[in-house]
This record gives structure tokens, C-alpha cells and sequence, in this order.
């Protein structure tokens, strides 16, 4: 009997204590049926038009309420109070309140438009980058720029006499 009781004193004394765990589940609110959504960076989609910021970011609906995050696989049911470590590191990074309200047309034009500006300003940079080149070579060959466009000019003038 005295070997049973220790057996399960020492049981009961080796078990791992069990951990509380308290799930917090609130309702958004939304619409039945969400208006699009827009793809704002690659993996992160928000849905437009709304007060309220609702990401979309693999399979899983995601809200900010102040310091809080809470998902859901479906907009219509409960959310879910997610521990901040477990939030996507990309959604963290959204300053809160910049795609509220989003309208999608004006930011699919917006997005045209800085796109079409970042090519050009790729095209200048890449430009400037050969004309740096092609004056350190001139440089480094002794030749400044008045010399190369009358080299230039002269193999022109070579090429018609041929």
C-alpha cells in the first residue's frame, strides 16, 4: 500500500502544470458580402472601401484594434485575439490607418503611376551610369570631352567618305 501511495505522490508530482488559456473572440460587423480587395504588397490584400482595415493574408482575415490583431478564416464569423508574435511581421509593419477607406480604382491609377515613375527614373539613373562610364574612360584615356566629340564627329565624317 505504502508503495502505491508513493507511486502516485511521485505521479502527481512529476505531471507538467496545465496552462490557462483564454481565447477572446469579438464580431466585426462587416458586410455579408465584402467589396474587392486590393493586392498592396505581394501577400497582403485589404479590402476596399471600408472604415475598418481588413487584411487578407494567407487564407486569413486579419483586423488591428489598437494594440490588438484578431483573425478569422471567415469574415462573417468570430475573430479571434492572435498573441502579437504570431501576427504576419509584414502586417505589423502597415502603419495603422493607411488603407483605411481604400478606394480601389484611385489606388490601382496611383500604383500605375509610380510604377511608370520608377522605370523612368530607372532609365535616367541607368543613362547617367553610362555617361559616368563612358567619361572615366575618356579620362583614364586621356581623352576630355571636346576630343571625343570631334572623334566622334570625324569617324562620322570617315564613315560617309567610304
Amino acid at each position: 500500500m505504502k508503495i502505491l501511495f508513493a507511486t502516485v505522490i511521485a505521479a502527481l508530482l512529476s505531471a507538467a502544470p496545465a496552462h490557462a488559456q483564454v481565447q477572446v473572440q469579438i464580431t466585426m460587423g462587416l458586410p455579408a458580402v465584402l467589396p474587392p480587395m486590393v493586392v498592396v504588397q505581394p501577400g497582403v490584400q485589404v479590402v476596399s472601401g471600408l472604415d475598418e482595415e481588413v487584411y487578407f493574408v494567407d487564407g486569413w482575415y486579419w483586423v488591428r484594434r489598437g494594440p490588438h490583431w484578431y483573425r478569422a478564416r471567415d469574415h462573417r464569423r468570430s475573430w479571434v485575439w492572435i498573441a502579437p508574435q504570431r501576427v504576419p511581421v509584414m502586417l505589423t509593419r502597415i502603419p495603422p490607418g493607411q488603407y483605411r477607406r481604400l478606394d480601389r480604382e484611385r489606388w490601382q491609377r496611383e500604383h500605375r503611376e509610380w510604377k511608370q515613375e520608377r522605370r523612368a527614373e530607372h532609365a535616367r539613373w541607368k543613362e547617367e551610369r553610362e555617361e559616368l562610364k563612358r567619361e572615366k574612360h575618356d579620362h583614364h584615356h586621356g581623352r576630355d570631352g571636346d576630343e571625343r566629340r570631334d572623334r566622334d564627329r570625324d569617324h562620322g565624317d570617315h564613315d560617309r567618305h567610304d
